[in-house]
C-alpha cells in the first residue's frame, strides 16, 4: 500500500485508515456522521493526495490527447478543463479522467491505482508526436474543500485565489513560499467544492490552514467513509466502482458531459457513434432505492430481476443520512430501466423491493 505523505498529519487527528485500490485513504477521523453534515451543510476538506495525476508535456500534447479520450480538449483554453473517457477500440473504459489546460502541460486527474495503466495506454500510441508523459503526484499533493462554505474556507487561506465561476475552470497563483498553486471547481459532494493542486513540500502547510478555515466555519477534516456517502446521494458514477473495463461510457451517463459527438475521430469513436446511430444501450446506470428495511445493504453485483429474469446489478449503496433511506446505484437493462419502475433485489438475506428512479434523485 502507498502511505499518504501527510499520514502522520492525519494520525494526529485520530484518523482511521484504508485502502482504495492499493492506496492509502483516511477513511475516517471518528464521526463519519459529522463528516457527512459537514459535506452537506458547512464545509469538508480531504486529503485526495491517493488519486492519480500525471502532465502531458511537449508541443503536440493537445492534438495527441484530442485524438485519445471522448471529449474536446483542442478547444479547451488555458485555465478550462473537462471530463473525459479514456476508452479501446471495442469502446469499453479504460479510466474516465478529468483533464485541465494549464499553460504549457496538460493535467490529468483520475482514480487512484491507475498511474501506469493510463500511462501506458497513451505511451502506446505516441509515435512520432512531440509528446511526454510526467508522473506528478510525486511532486503535487491534492487537497479537496467541498459543502456550501468551501469558497469562503478558500479565502481564509489568503492566497489571493480568484474563485472559478464555472465548473472545471482553474485559477492559479505562484507564491514564493509555497509555489505554484492551481483552484478547480470541482463539486464532488453534490454541493459546491474546489480541488487544489499544491506543491508537496507546502501540502501539510496549506492543509493546516485549510483545516482551521474549515473549523471556524462549523466544518472540519472529513474522510473517504462521508465522501462516500455523499458521493453516492449526488449520483456522481465512481470508476472501479460503478463503471469499469466492462462498460460503454454511454451505459454510465457520461454522454452528459463527458462526450463530445462533434470531435472527430479518436481511439474508440466508432463504437460511440454508432450507438447514437442505431440506438440505446443494452443497460444504463440507474438510481435505485431499496423498499423496506434491509438487514444488509446489497453489496456490489447482486442481481436484480423483473419478475424471473435478470435484468440487472447494484453498484454501490449506502443508508443515506437525508433521506433515512436505502438507496444506491446499479446497472438496469433497457426493458427494466424506465423510471419509477419496481424491481426486485436477490441476495443471500432475501429479497427486497426496488424502485428504479434517475440517478441522483432518489427522493422520487
Amino acid at each position: 500500500m502507498s502511505e499518504l505523505s501527510l499520514h502522520e498529519l492525519h494520525a494526529g487527528l485520530n484518523a482511521q485508515f484504508a485502502q482504495v485500490n492499493a492506496m492509502e485513504v483516511v477513511s475516517t477521523y471518528g464521526d463519519t456522521p459529522g463528516e457527512y453534515a459537514a459535506l452537506r451543510n458547512t464545509v469538508g476538506v480531504l486529503d485526495l493526495s491517493f488519486r492519480s495525476r500525471i502532465c502531458l508535456l511537449g508541443a503536440d500534447r493537445k492534438k495527441f490527447l484530442h485524438g485519445q479520450v471522448t471529449n474536446d480538449v483542442n478547444n479547451l483554453k488555458t485555465g478550462e478543463g473537462c471530463y473525459a473517457a479514456l476508452i479501446t477500440a471495442k469502446g469499453k473504459m479504460q479510466s474516465d479522467l478529468y483533464i485541465f489546460s494549464l499553460e504549457n502541460e496538460l493535467l490529468l486527474d483520475f482514480e487512484p491505482g491507475l498511474t501506469e495503466t493510463v500511462s501506458q495506454r497513451l505511451d502506446k500510441y505516441i509515435i512520432a508526436d512531440d509528446v511526454q508523459i510526467v508522473d506528478v503526484a510525486p511532486h503535487y499533493g491534492l487537497l479537496s474543500v467541498q459543502g456550501p462554505k468551501s469558497a469562503e474556507a478558500i479565502q481564509k487561506l489568503e492566497l489571493d485565489f480568484l474563485i472559478p465561476e464555472k465548473p472545471l475552470t482553474f485559477t492559479s497563483i505562484k507564491s514564493e513560499m509555497l509555489g505554484d498553486l492551481y483552484l478547480v471547481q470541482q463539486a464532488r459532494a453534490g454541493t459546491i467544492g474546489f480541488d487544489l493542486f499544491v506543491p508537496l513540500n507546502a501540502l501539510g502547510a496549506v492543509a493546516d490552514k485549510l483545516i482551521a478555515a474549515a473549523k471556524e466555519l462549523g466544518g472540519r477534516p472529513c474522510g473517504w467513509d462521508a465522501l462516500e456517502l455523499a458521493r453516492i446521494e449526488a449520483g456522481i458514477p465512481r470508476f472501479l466502482q460503478d463503471m469499469d473495463e466492462t462498460n460503454l461510457p454511454p451505459e454510465t451517463g457520461m454522454e452528459r458531459n463527458g462526450v463530445s459527438y462533434t470531435k472527430g475521430c479518436y481511439i474508440g469513436q466508432e463504437v460511440i457513434a454508432r450507438i447514437r446511430t442505431y440506438g440505446q444501450v443494452a443497460k444504463a446506470l440507474r438510481g435505485l432505492r431499496f423498499v423496506g428495511d434491509l438487514q444488509t445493504l446489497p453489496k456490489k453485483g447482486d442481481k436484480l430481476f423483473l419478475g424471473e429474469k435478470d435484468v440487472g446489478y447494484v453498484t454501490s449503496a449506502i443508508h443515506s443520512p437525508s433521506l433515512n433511506a436505502n438507496i444506491g446505484l446499479g446497472y438496469v437493462r433497457r426493458e427494466a430501466n424506465k423510471i419509477g419502475t419496481e424491481i426486485t433485489l436477490r441476495t443471500a438475506d432475501g429479497e427486497s423491493a426496488v424502485t428504479v428512479l434517475e440517478v441522483g434523485k432518489f427522493s422520487g
